[in-house]
């Protein structure tokens, strides 16, 4: 993600901040152009901003302290762009599960803003039967609700924003990274893959050399795959053993890692990161000279990526956290996401 500054102190700002924490200015995210306004003012009920004196408003969602987004004053709309897409959210006069809630919008919030920098096209599904839409559910009135994706609607059990309980999925599942973040990523791949590739008789053609047959009956080989697991061998050609399961869940999967390899690309960019370990051999040095949005060769994205996980595990062992990306990737899967990256090009 971008680095964002104040326009009036130039402090450095977080995507979610609503104020300066320096000078104190209210901040808001105008997604439009990707960058952070500064408001010193209100006049007639508008936010002013500081530069050019044009007026906002904030998305209705600020008022639960979830969303910093921002509307131009005159628009009909009460709710971003982001929150639009909210079909169901859980009763908020419970505490846990407002403070479960907000977690799960700060990670849709920062899956927006990813997918609208892919230019990827994000419709309501409220306006359009083919868009996308997020139910944000628990299981209490529903026993048989599950976190997944169906005809374009995301599902995401609240229990998912439980850290105790995500880390004790995590451990039942034996998954080495299991994050709010992650989820989102995943469940909205498969919302693309009917976008992008059943569609696409050529891009569905490649999708079956390179992932399998999906026409694979999907409930047996998950089936299959719970009862036996993943193939021995499965790091040579997958990204997680869950992949393994089907193509569209391995389609899914390496949706979702491309994504992360690409967030944490941009972010180092726009932090000017730059490794050069002591003492170890040029596989480990990388200078983030770009942003990986803007780069056409996959496979020089991948390659700043590289030493660039391995710095930043690194950092996480030295706090005695766990790594930030635990996956190695492999040749196959390489082509997998370069099959990715080609998809999305032309949307930029």
């Amino acid at each position: 993600m971008k680095i964002f500054q104040c326009g009036h102190c130039h402090h450095a700002l977080y995507f979610e901040n609503h104020t300066c924490e320096n000078c104190g200015h209210s901040s808001g995210y105008r997604d439009r152009d990707r960058i952070m306004l500064t408001f010193a003012s209100i006049q007639n009920n508008a936010l002013i901003w500081d530069r050019e004196q044009l007026g906002y408003k904030y998305c209705k969602n600020n008022a639960y302290d979830v969303c910093n987004w921002l509307i131009e004053k005159d628009s009909p709309q009460e709710y971003c762009t982001a929150c639009q897409l909210n079909r169901t959210i859980p009763d908020l006069s419970d505490q846990e599960n407002f403070e479960k809630w907000r977690d799960l919008e700060v990670a849709k919030h920062r899956l927006v803003y990813q997918l609208q920098k892919m230019g990827v096209s994000l419709i309501s599904k409220m306006t359009d039967d083919n868009g996308l839409c997020f139910d944000f559910v628990s299981k209490q009135n529903d026993p048989n609700l599950m976190t997944g994706h169906a005809n374009g609607v995301i599902t995401i059990l609240l229990k998912e924003a439980d850290s105790v309980e995500r880390e004790r999925m995590r451990k039942q599942f034996l998954e080495p990274y299991r994050t709010l973040i992650g989820h989102l990523r995943h469940e909205v791949g498969h919302y693309f893959w009917d976008r992008l590739i059943f569609s696409n008789p050529q891009a569905l053609s490649t999708f079956r050399t390179l992932f399998g047959d999906e026409r694979l009956n999907y409930g047996e080989a998950l089936q299959n795959y719970y009862k036996t697991g993943a193939p021995n061998d499965w790091q040579h050609s997958f990204i997680s053993t869950y992949a393994t399961s089907h193509p569209w869940e391995d389609w899914a999967e390496t949706w979702a890692h491309y994504l992360h390899i690409m967030d944490m690309v941009e972010t180092a960019y726009f932090c000017g990161v730059n490794i050069k370990p002591k003492s170890i051999g040029k596989a480990k040095k990388t200078k983030v000279y770009f942003d990986p949005y803007t780069e056409a060769d996959f496979d020089t994205i991948i390659t700043i990526c590289m030493p660039l996980s391995f710095a930043v595990n690194s950092i996480n062992r030295a706090m005695g956290v766990p790594d930030v990306y635990p996956f190695v990737i492999t040749s196959p899967v390489i082509e997998k996401m370069k099959f990715i990256h080609q998809l999305l090009l032309p949307k930029r």
